[in-house]
């Protein structure tokens, strides 16, 4: 989750935060010399025991009943002001009115913003910062939230255990577009270089997200980007939307990290690698088990259908069809005796052992 560009009293927290702290840098990259692999050195926290992304294992996931569907409050009431499109050189993000917000969620929560991640567009690599069992989507959809009820703002929020709810949307690819998503693609073209913003029609954010909320995985974790402060309840949802490779593409080649001025550098694999999950437990709003319980009873009854089909088969090819069609069986024919028959069965019969004598033993099969 990127929460640089934010807005300017945003800025200056991390500004503030990274020189009062006597780090040696105040920016950060996905590679290189400010890489992830060293975030740490220059945020602490990103090297926590709680970090975000993870990578869930769908078998040691912990159903929780008491996880409901969750609540989009206003989300679809864009009203008549204009959303902003920014590019703030690690993403495209789109800040939200203050009347969106969540339901569903211990406390109120608030709206702030809505950012992607993505790839590089190549057939073997990722885009998504969270995996599943190992296997990575597309691109991934987060949107911001901070704890209006326990704090007064994001910049107070963002610092504090339960400050933050992020909502992880996993995005693949299909053959149709997505329509909603347009209505951020199509002004990608006006905020390639990082610094720059583009005013855009308000559109229902809810489009955009799964059409079942009710189905998610929980966990508590931390921002993606520095300065990755642990205070984030993730709800990651189960239910992947889809774009088109077009619409992907467009995501993938369109901005650049750098600005206008600048050297050209692509803005892609703007994503952080799945973080140890250390003694953090991630629950579940369905029994998982429920999904394999049903695919095994399926095939159970695939096999027991097979084995009676198979049983009756064998029974009918077992059985004479005279039998089975008594009622047009021939009369029997009676036999003819052949020349000689008689006299070679005679011949037969006499040739028995005589008693007392051992037969020859029978030569073993081979």
């Amino acid at each position: 989750m990127d929460l640089v560009g934010l807005s300017l009293p945003l800025l200056l927290v991390f500004w503030q935060w990274t020189t009062t702290t006597g780090a040696a840098v105040t920016y950060w990259t996905y590679t290189g010399s400010v890489g992830q692999s060293k975030w740490a050195d220059y945020f602490p926290d990103c090297g926590g025991k709680a970090q975000s992304p993870v990578d869930v294992a769908t078998v040691q996931t912990q159903y929780d009943p008491s996880l409901g569907p969750l609540t989009p409050l206003g989300y679809s009431q864009h009203g008549n002001k204009p959303f902003s499109l920014y590019n703030n050189g690690h993403t495209v993000v789109v800040p939200l009115p203050g009347w969106m917000g969540l339901g569903g969620l211990p406390w109120q929560f608030t709206a702030v913003q809505m950012h992607l991640h993505w790839g590089n567009g190549a057939l073997e690599a990722g885009g998504s910062e969270h995996t599943i069992n190992g296997q990575s989507s597309a691109a991934e959809l987060h949107v911001v939230h901070y704890n209006s009820e326990l704090y007064p703002n994001m910049s107070v929020a963002m610092t504090q255990q339960d400050g933050l709810a992020v909502l992880g949307v996993l995005i693949e690819t299909g053959e149709e577009a997505n329509q909603a998503f347009w209505n951020i693609l199509n002004y990608l073209g006006r905020i390639r270089h990082a610094g720059q913003s583009v005013s855009i029609p308000a559109f229902d954010v809810q489009s955009l997200l799964p059409s079942d909320l009710g189905r998610y995985l929980r966990y508590n974790g931390s921002l993606t980007t520095p300065p990755c402060f642990q205070s984030v309840l993730w709800t990651l949802f189960t239910e992947t939307v889809k774009i088109s490779h077009t619409q992907l593409m467009k995501l993938e080649t369109v901005l650049y990290a750098s600005k206008e001025d600048a050297d050209r550098v692509v803005m892609q694999d703007n994503y952080r690698t799945p973080q140890p999950l250390n003694d953090r437990t991630i629950l579940s709003s369905f029994p998982l088990g429920e999904i394999t319980a049903i695919v095994i009873g399926a095939l159970c009854g695939c096999v027991g259908v097979a084995v009676i089909i198979r049983f009756i088969v064998k029974t009918i090819r077992s059985t004479s069809s005279w039998d089975v069609l008594p009622s047009i069986r021939p009369a029997p024919v009676p036999r003819t005796k052949e020349p000689g028959k008689d006299l070679k069965q005679d011949v037969a019969l006499n040739t028995t052992t005589e008693p007392g004598k051992k037969e020859d033993p029978v030569p073993p099969s081979v």
